[in-house]
């Protein structure tokens, strides 16, 4: 064992030590924040999003080492007990080995239909990570004997009070995109008067916190757990009043509330890296949620108020008359005589794994010489960006998958559609003022020469409302398994 060892565990650590360690600590956390800037910029593109990927582990490694080697560093400091920075690095190896057994196996077995439900519930995990950070610090700063400011019990506050919105309203996402509970969004009298009454409540309650401190701790316990409960209640009902078909919002944005919870803990730890990485979180988060607000043709506000399907219940009670429906024979011989083929997925085609048998399709019929193209709605599925994932998975080239805006105005020039699993997204009601989806861009897939949709059943979709596309001359439903009926047509061609 060298000298500095020695001198680390028989009597603490050297102000030299210290320094060091924290000049080096500090380097590292701007080398970690630019790895993860970069892979923000990598994920933005799917041909970049691997090596996004990569350079986001690479920083997240580089954090936490930095993070454990300062933490082991700083509990020697603590003279009257030598053998604290074991202590400190057995707790730490004993929570990862618990967090590893548990994730590793979760991760690897998760299906990508059952990854927004996971991400909801990761997210849940960080809002309560910043609540028990928080009821620490105070916990802390109670006993100390030193003055606290008053910034610094706001912090705590307003780190509590997010991540107990962020725990909660993540566990209602959780249940709701999982299938637990309903979709529908709960409409309680004057819900809108509710949440701005725990908002101001909860405002005027950090003042009388801040104002109390330390000094009156009876005072201030009380008015923490009033805030608390307040805070968990109001995090229940943002996401519980919020529709079906809105649910991709839910999750960018719980995503961007998560990031605001782990800046929080990040001023109550004074961890400069946690407050960057928070940030960045919470700030993309943020945004994602105002693009795909606007490819909704829905404002910010609008969502956290109530979502889509708000009054789907009513239901649609005209008549559209028959649908009609075709076989997978069928279909092969129509695609066998189409120049151009589009392809709009939806949740039911993660819902049907059939990733992977639409990409043989593809393939099929570019060999064949038609040329085929994916029509992408923003928020197809119930994840940002999930079908390109799914698409990705199944090496389906980058340069044939396009976003709506690309594809919406060529759809008259299109011989065959195939609607796989989509249904909202696709819903020409959109274009109906006062319908429960009105104003939400849809592809116009109508307007091709034929339209063929693979569904289970002639249901709704996740909104609740009909579509009037099932019944048009042009369209043919083709039900059953989507995976089964494209192995189907592959197998035909």
């Amino acid at each position: 064992m060298n000298l500095t060892n020695q001198l680390i565990l028989a009597n603490g650590p050297s102000a030299s030590v210290l320094e060091w360690t924290d000049k080096v600590t500090n380097l590292a956390y701007i080398v970690a924040a630019l790895l993860f800037i970069l892979a923000l910029a990598g994920l933005a593109k799917q041909q970049t999003a691997s090596r996004g990927n990569r350079f986001g582990m690479a920083g997240m490694a580089i954090a936490l080492i930095a993070t454990i080697v300062k933490a082991v560093v700083a509990s020697a400091d603590d003279t009257e007990n030598y053998n604290s920075p074991v202590v400190t690095l057995l707790l730490i190896a004993v929570a990862m080995i618990i967090g590893a057994a548990i994730g590793i196996p979760r991760a690897r077995k998760v299906e990508m239909t059952g990854m927004p439900e996971l991400i909801a519930m990761l997210h849940s995990f960080v809002g309560l990570a910043a609540v028990l950070i928080g009821v620490n610090s105070f916990i802390q700063k109670s006993e100390s004997t030193e003055p606290v400011a008053g910034f610094n019990l706001g912090e705590i506050y307003l780190g509590i009070f997010i991540g107990a919105v962020t725990l909660t309203g993540s566990i209602v996402a959780y249940l709701k995109l999982s299938g637990k509970i309903g979709g529908s969004p709960l409409m309680l009298p004057g819900r809108n008067l509710l949440n701005v009454l725990v908002i101001v409540v909860s405002l005027v309650g950090m003042g009388v916190f801040i104002a109390a401190g330390i000094d009156n701790p009876a005072l201030s316990w009380t008015i923490l757990g009033i805030m608390l409960v307040l805070a968990l209640a109001l995090g229940i009902h943002l996401v519980a009043a919020i529709g079906g078909g809105d649910m991709p919002v839910v999750v960018s944005m719980l995503n961007s509330y998560s990031g605001w919870a782990a800046a929080a803990a990040g001023f109550m730890l004074a961890n400069p890296l946690l407050i960057i990485t928070g940030s960045l979180v919470g700030s993309s988060g943020a945004y994602l949620s105002y693009v795909m607000c606007k490819a909704m043709n829905r404002s910010f506000i609008s969502v956290i108020l109530g979502g889509f399907g708000a009054d789907s219940s009513a239901g649609d009670d005209r008549d559209y008359g028959e649908h009609t429906e075709v076989s997978a024979e069928d279909t092969a011989e129509l695609l066998k005589g189409a120049k151009s083929v589009m392809i709009t997925p939806g949740y039911g085609m993660a819902v049907a794994q059939a990733q992977y048998p639409v990409a043989s399709l593809v393939a099929k019929l570019r060999e064949q010489g038609v040329d085929v193209t994916f029509g992408i709605h923003p928020v197809a599925g119930r994840l940002p960006g999930h079908m390109n994932v799914l698409l990705a998975e199944a090496k389906v080239p980058y340069d044939i998958v396009l976003e709506l805006d690309e594809v919406n105005d060529d759809f008259g020039d299109v011989d065959v559609v195939l609607v796989i699993g989509a249904n909202d997204t696709v819903n020409p009601i959109a274009e109906e003022p006062g319908s429960p989806i009105a104003g939400m861009p849809v592809l116009k897939v109508w307007d091709a020469e034929k339209v063929i949709v693979f569904k289970r059943s002639m249901g709704s979709g996740y909104a609740g409302v009909q579509n009037p596309l099932f019944f048009n001359e042009n369209t043919d439903m083709l039900l059953g398994d989507a995976k089964q009926s494209v192995e189907a047509i592959t197998a035909a061609l």
